[in-house]
């Protein structure tokens, strides 16, 4: 198996920690998402989308991080990311989607770009746009949890909420979004890096960061 990423790509993250939850053995193979690699007739011939994960299983090339994430668990059924209470596994996706579809799409990398050029936004008006739209989101998902009253994760251990979320907070930290008043999201973040497979999936530990080469 063949996880065609880049480092910081949030989708690319969550692809990582799933394998990593899941114990699945796979091949990194760097994307480089600055230089547009990712939109080459290369890659595009294998994925329209131009995007990244791109996921090289069983001899196809699948795509679209929630569908990967899920067809693992289907395809792979050992150490489930989803619950089996159906209930349950209602309340995973339902944080799980809300990150995914409200936050990726106007937080994501061309988006930011158009942002600058051509739109001409400043850095700083760039970063309170993501800012205005993390809070709209995560605000949210923190009164959720409180609701359901969660421990260290939102079940017994980190799954399907998690290999979505810690992504998010990670995009979150790095444009100085405040934690602060969401100790819910806080507590799963520290309890979930605190785990040798979050810290192998980590934008840190990947070879295509620049720090590591």
């Amino acid at each position: 198996m063949k996880l065609h990423g880049y480092y910081r790509s949030s989708t690319s993250y969550r692809l990582r920690i799933a394998l990593e939850l899941k114990g699945i053995g796979y091949e990194y193979v760097p994307v480089n998402l600055l230089t547009s690699e990712q939109k080459g007739e290369a890659f595009t011939s294998r994925n329209p989308f131009g995007s990244v994960p791109l996921l090289e299983a069983d001899g196809k090339d699948r795509v679209q991080s929630m569908a990967q994430i899920e067809w693992l668990d289907e395809a792979y059924p050992d150490k489930p990311l989803l619950p089996q209470v159906i209930d349950d596994r209602y309340v995973a996706r339902e944080l799980a989607y809300a990150i995914a579809t409200e936050l990726h799409a106007p937080l994501n990398l061309p988006v930011l770009k158009y942002l600058k050029d051509p739109l001409g936004h400043s850095q700083d008006e760039i970063d309170n746009w993501y800012r205005h739209w993390l809070a709209r989101t995560l605000d949210p998902v923190e009164a959720r949890l409180a609701q359901l009253g969660t421990g260290d994760f939102l079940f017994s251990r980190p799954g399907f909420f998690e290999v979505v979320l810690l992504p998010q907070v990670y995009n979150a930290r790095r444009f100085a979004f405040d934690f602060a008043d969401k100790p819910h999201i806080e507590r799963i973040e520290k309890a979930c890096l605190a785990l040798p497979e979050f810290q192998r999936a980590h934008p840190d530990a990947q070879p295509d960061n620049p720090e590591n080469q």
